[in-house]
């Protein structure tokens, strides 16, 4: 198994929260037995999260991707949707699992798929609640990455999705 390092003050990416901080290491005794702890802070949940060290990997956290890694996430934005004729509480769990997953391919697939175009029916509240989460999470890594607004990531992402 590869071991992994991560640096205090770079950005993770936590499955079930998305793109934080690692602000520190922190020694806990429990027990009377000590445990490293990874202090992480989501800054737009206003969320500190604590994770064992020993856990992390297993847990999902990983390092943000490098641009180069972010050119197969934008190369699935490009092609094309199936539209699923299943129920929306199928899609809305698969959807999920695909969000929690931490895989930025994953959470473009889901916005590819949720993606409405000019002349196409609108978003339900349920598609555009997932949607907007999806876009949140690959928008955050990507405005790091790159070192933009999120905004200015969030119009990018839909500039490859109109093109495509």
């Amino acid at each position: 198994m590869t071991k992994v390092t991560f640096e205090i003050g770079s950005w993770v990416v936590y499955p079930a929260h998305g793109v934080g901080k690692l602000e520190n290491i922190e020694k806990i005794e429990l027990n009377g037995e000590m445990f490293e702890f990874f202090v992480i802070s989501f800054e737009k949940n206003k969320l500190v999260l604590k994770i064992p060290t020993s856990k992390a990997i297993s847990a999902g956290l990983r390092k943000i991707l490098t641009q180069s890694d972010m050119a197969g996430v934008f190369e699935s934005l490009k092609h094309k949707s199936q539209k699923k004729k299943t129920m929306w509480s199928k899609r809305a769990q698969e959807y999920e699992e695909k969000i929690n997953s931490g895989d930025p391919v994953s959470l473009a697939q889901v916005i590819r798929e949720l993606y409405k175009g000019a002349g196409e029916s609108a978003l339900s509240f349920g598609e555009k609640q997932v949607y907007q989460l999806a876009m949140e999470r690959l928008a955050k890594e990507i405005s790091i990455i790159e070192n933009i607004e999120e905004t200015e990531a969030v119009r990018k992402l839909e500039g490859v999705l109109q093109a495509a």
